[in-house]
Order: structure tokens, then C-alpha cells, then sequence
């Protein structure tokens, strides 16, 4: 049975202990929760939990605009999600690759978008060669990193639509996630690093301006980034990619990261 409630702090603790015991696979959620029991304002939020024979099998959640985000879990379980979900409206769902498609054939929707994604680790850290240094972003990079945000936002198609980043971005930079890269006296991209949960820490986004590109600026400072992640945050840092951008990619595994699972993000027909 499939169980929701709006109010973070009445999810189980026994869903949470799920969660942790995929703490890579499970990362989006993980980090999204952690959020918002530390103030992220949400609106329609809700968050769900499979129980079977008394066992957590199952979570979900989805912190409007943002799509519904499906844990790692048995195919089973979410098809009896999109079952328990009928009648509410999901624009986008976003998960595991198999999971994300065994979700859409049960809600019978209709795909307009699908962007393949994969996941991956941190195995050995290597530092590129590229002219410049990194330092972390403070309150006087305000304007410059929410008109990066929302460029970045266009540019992948997330939520650009949808909302102002200026708050969520502010927030960001108390917490000390965001890191610029500065070359020639000027920032040039930036990478950003999530809070640490289950010892797992998310890089993302990562974003050098067209005007900078193809110097190794963002390699760089996700070099950068990781390496300030395994030395504050985490034991594992893990990031994920558009599989339709070979050069993010490579970019990616030239730096020391390895796949670890592939996932989808997709929009359906209204």
C-alpha cells in the first residue's frame, strides 16, 4: 500500500532508513528531503512510501514544479504507484531509467521530452591542467550566478519557466556549496555541491558560459569541487550527465568519474 502526506516531518522514519540504504542510487531524494527539513519553501509538496508485509519496499516524492522523483525500488512498486498517483496531475517524473519507464506505461502517458541521464561516481580524483584557481562564491556573486542559473536552466530545459532562483541560489552560497572558477581576475564558470547525505554529496548544476567554453574552465572547477567534497562533506561524490552530450561526458570521466547507473527524465503531454 502506498501511503502520502504533504508534511515532511511525518515521513517515516523507517521510509528514510530505505533511502539510506541506496545513498547513491538515491541521492535526488535524499538531498531533496534534506532540503527541505532545513527550510526550502514548497507548495503542494508530498511525499510517498510503499509498505508491504509491514516493510518499506518503496518512496517518492515531488516538490512542485519539480518532477516526481521515484527512489531506487522493485518495478512492481511503481507501477502500483502510478495506480495510488491516478487522477493527480505529473507532468514529469524523473528516477531510474527502468523505473521511469515502467512508470509511464502504467499511467499510459504520453511522452513529449526525454532526456537519458546517467549517474556517476567519483572513483580516482584527477586535477586537469587549465590556467586559473577557484575560490568559493559569496554574497557578492549574487547577480552573476542567478543570471548563470538561469541561463543554465534554458539551456537544459529545467524548470526555466517556472521559477525566479534568486532565493534557492542566496541560500546556496551561505551554505558554501558554490565554487567559482576565476581566470584572468574574472569568474568563468561555476560548479555547485550539494549537502551530504548518507556520506553521498551531488555535484550539479555545473555551468561555464558560452563565451568560456572549450578551456577546461568547467573540469576544472568540478575538479575543484570534488575534491573540497571529499575533504568537508562526503565519502562519495557523484554527479549526473545528459547522455546526449558526449563532451560533458568525457569531460566527466577524464576528471576520474565512472558510470554507476543510468536514469530519465521525462515530460508527458498535458
Amino acid at each position: 500500500m502506498w501511503s502520502f502526506t504533504p508534511d515532511i516531518t511525518a515521513f517515516p522514519e523507517a521510509a528514510a532508513a530505505f533511502l539510506l540504504g541506496d545513498p547513491i542510487g538515491n541521492t535526488v531524494p535524499l538531498t531533496v528531503m534534506a532540503a527541505v527539513r532545513a527550510g526550502m519553501a514548497t507548495d503542494g509538496a508530498y511525499y510517498g512510501w510503499q509498505t508491504v508485509d509491514g516493510q518499506i519496499r518503496g518512496a517518492a516524492f515531488r516538490t512542485p514544479p519539480a518532477p516526481l522523483g521515484l527512489a531506487v525500488m522493485p518495478v512492481q512498486a511503481v507501477t502500483e504507484l502510478a495506480a495510488a498517483l491516478a487522477g493527480r496531475p505529473i507532468p514529469e517524473v524523473m528516477g531510474p531509467r527502468d523505473l521511469v519507464t515502467a512508470f509511464t506505461a502504467a499511467r499510459r502517458a504520453t511522452l513529449t521530452r526525454t532526456v537519458e541521464e546517467r549517474l556517476y561516481r567519483l572513483d580516482r580524483l584527477t586535477h586537469p591542467a587549465v590556467p586559473g584557481s577557484a575560490r568559493r562564491a559569496g554574497p557578492g556573486d549574487l547577480p552573476l550566478l542567478v543570471s548563470w542559473f538561469q541561463a543554465f536552466g534554458q539551456e537544459v530545459r529545467l524548470n526555466a519557466d517556472h521559477e525566479d532562483p534568486t532565493e534557492r541560489v542566496a541560500r546556496r552560497i551561505a551554505a558554501g556549496d558554490i565554487h567559482l572558477w576565476i581566470a584572468d581576475g574574472a569568474p568563468v564558470s561555476f560548479a555547485a555541491l550539494s549537502t551530504a547525505v548518507g556520506g553521498v554529496s551531488r555535484i550539479g548544476p555545473v555551468y561555464t558560459p558560452p563565451s568560456c567554453r572549450r578551456r577546461g574552465y568547467g573540469a576544472a572547477v568540478t575538479a575543484h569541487v570534488s575534491r573540497r567534497g571529499l575533504d568537508e562533506r562526503a565519502k562519495e561524490i557523484v554527479l549526473f550527465t545528459d547522455l546526449a552530450n558526449p563532451t560533458s561526458n568525457a569531460i566527466y570521466q577524464s576528471i576520474g568519474y565512472v558510470p554507476h547507473a543510468d536514469y530519465a527524465h521525462v515530460t508527458y503531454a498535458a
